[in-house]
């Protein structure tokens, strides 16, 4: 009888740290990747004139700082860079479609771009001249039904109204949607001449940061040594709503973890009980010969280790195994415009699967010593009655 009690017992676990690791890797990833996509738009930490309060309308701040040199030092700061932003319209002989001019320096890091680029290629930016070159999105060139080699002509609204004809070199493709349709990179200096700034002038430093974590300490650490008439803004303070909603998905890894790890342990408590009443007439025989309830109970506890532990094997072998799968063939696609994402993400994080690991089985165990107190109340004449 209680062979496929076993099985279902080492069934129940496996799927439960099945499904928990596969909740784990999916949430930590998808949390990684749109993160990620975010801080490549606009940086760990913006420094901003204090009475910018949109990204539409930038007051100017002048590049040459005294705190730069000791930022640039900091050990927490992998990269800063500059940047000016201007809004614009850009307008085809069909549509027109609203934008934001980003101008960018030749300090600035193309990486995060360089991995998005979808067709053509990015720009380079120099001192010594202006470059009309620019990179769009895929979402504006579908829309405006533009073409890497194209050009375009932006409008800015102004008295009279300024227009700048631009080369499309390069599309991105990003995901984010209330990025891409709105984004258009370009030469800072076209920025700095329609405000009517000189090229000391910017609207902002970028900050990238080695890590994420450190980012609230980082930002208040700099605000100390900034000047009154400037903030620094955290990428979590300038997007509460995408950081809020990522925030949300660790209540449902959670709820997850906490269901399934309750399954597993009512189900081995009724795998155990179930071994006790098969083996009653057993303990009766031990406890006749003189042997104590608590050593009797480590009998029933580590075999339920056991079979945990097998649960556990199989689970991780399971589990992981898919994770790999997803990983490396992108199996399971996604809408990215609903998920910016266009399959399932995947993160393994080890620690994560090691605590998992050892929560589970310190957490079943402890549970199981409840039941196995019955033991005790088993006497020899009555064991030996019921076999």
């Amino acid at each position: 009888m209680s062979r496929p009690i076993i099985k279902i017992a080492v069934l129940g676990i496996t799927l439960g740290i099945a499904v928990m690791l596969i909740a784990i890797a999916i949430v930590t990833g998808f949390k990684s990747q749109i993160r990620d996509k975010v801080i490549g738009f606009g940086s760990h930490i913006q420094i901003l004139h204090y009475e910018t309060h949109n990204f539409l309308e930038s007051s100017p701040v002048n590049k040459n700082q005294d705190f730069l040199p000791l930022l640039k030092k900091h050990s927490g700061i992998k990269h800063i860079q500059i940047y000016a932003t201007k809004p614009g319209i850009i307008k085809t002989e069909q549509d027109i479609e609203g934008v934001l001019l980003k101008g960018i320096d030749k300090d600035f890091d193309w990486s995060f771009f360089n991995d998005k680029i979808i067709e053509g290629k990015s720009f380079v930016v120099t001192d010594s001249s202006t470059t009309n070159d620019i990179i769009i999105s895929k979402n504006i060139s579908k829309k405006l039904k533009l073409n890497v080699g194209d050009n375009l002509l932006m409008y800015f609204i102004e008295q009279p109204p300024r227009v700048r004809k631009l080369n499309i070199t390069g599309i991105y493709q990003t995901g984010l949607e209330e990025f891409d349709k709105l984004y258009v990179i370009s030469d800072i200096k076209h920025v700095q001449k329609l405000n009517n700034w000189d090229q000391s002038f910017i609207s902002g430093f970028e900050l990238f940061l080695n890590d994420y974590n450190d980012m609230d300490e980082i930002a208040e650490e700099i605000n100390e040594e900034i000047g009154y008439d400037l903030n620094a803004l955290t990428v979590r303070e300038a997007n509460p709503q995408i950081f809020d909603w990522l925030d949300l998905q660790d209540i449902n890894v959670k709820i997850i973890l906490a269901l399934m790890i309750l399954v597993a342990g009512i189900n081995m408590i009724a795998t155990l009980l179930i071994l006790i009443l098969e083996k009653t007439s057993t303990i009766g025989i031990l406890k006749a010969l003189g042997m104590k309830n608590f050593s009797i109970q480590k009998i029933f506890l580590y075999n339920a280790t056991y079979i945990i532990g097998k649960g556990l094997i199989l689970g991780n072998l399971i589990g992981l195994g898919l994770c790999y799968l997803q990983y490396q063939f992108k199996i399971v696609k996604l809408d990215e415009a609903n998920y910016y994402l266009s399959s399932v993400p995947i993160n393994i994080v080890w620690t994560q699967v090691l605590f998992l690991n050892l929560g589970t089985l310190v957490i079943c165990v402890i549970m199981l010593l409840l039941p196995s107190y019955i033991i005790s109340r088993i006497t020899p004449v009555k064991a030996i009655r019921f076999s």
